[in-house]
């Protein structure tokens, strides 16, 4: 396979080819949401697509620690191959957003270790590192949530998130919100808890999005399913 020739001048073209799509427009859009790269999102996809997928070569992209030659790792890489071992030590490196955000729902998600994965992080005392915990437990509430407690997560919502630092709380509260928008039964206690803790509230919501604030979420979500 052609990834078993790669060499480091594959990866130096790569490198020069993310340069050369630099746009400081974009890269100061990312930088007021915490991101450091300058790469528009649909040209990072196109490049990837034309790379198809060359699993060494997005390892040795992750090694440069640039963001944008991250991204397209994870859009190149083969989810199932990396260990669990790997997959840690890659969401404590990617402390961006995007690159975070990415790894997590692009990569972790389709690994055979990401239930493993979840558990370990979610009591991890790094907040960064739990919220991705978070993250992977919200998926589950949608698509997958036998044996999960969710009385039990919600417990742990209504005690721990007022407090929790800003990424960790946005994942329990996406986790508050799904819990509430998918089990009728968590419905209203969801809801209240929303209501009691008062997280995203006042968040700035552009005109014809839905709001992060749990109770307004929840209920907007639940008419569009009855709506339909």
């Amino acid at each position: 396979m052609a990834e078993t020739t790669l060499t480091g001048s594959t990866v130096a073209e790569v490198l020069a080819e993310l340069a050369a799509m630099e746009d400081p427009k974009a890269r100061e859009v990312n930088r007021r949401h915490g991101d450091d790269h300058g790469v528009n999102l649909s040209s990072l996809r196109a490049l990837a697509k034309r790379l198809k997928t060359q699993q060494e070569l997005a390892r040795q992209l992750w090694e440069t620690a640039d963001s944008s030659a991250r991204l397209l790792a994870i859009l190149i890489c083969r989810p199932k191959a990396f260990a669990s071992e790997e997959l840690d030590i890659m969401l404590r490196e990617a402390r961006t957003p995007k690159v975070h955000d990415w790894l997590v729902n692009y990569v972790v998600r389709k690994n055979p270790h990401s239930e493993a994965l979840r558990l370990a992080w979610s009591a991890d005392p790094d907040p960064v590192v739990a919220s991705a915990g978070w993250a992977l437990t919200t998926e589950r509430v949608a698509r997958k949530p036998e044996g999960l407690d969710l009385a039990g997560l919600l417990d742990v919502i209504e005690a721990e998130m007022r407090n929790a630092p800003d990424r960790l709380q946005w994942a329990m509260n996406h986790c508050l919100a799904q819990i509430g928008i998918e089990h009728a039964e968590h419905r209203a206690r969801a809801i209240g808890i929303g209501e009691r803790l008062e997280v995203l509230k006042d968040y700035p919501t552009s005109p014809g999005c839905t709001s992060p604030f749990a109770p307004i979420w929840i209920n907007e979500m639940v008419r569009r399913q009855h709506g339909q």
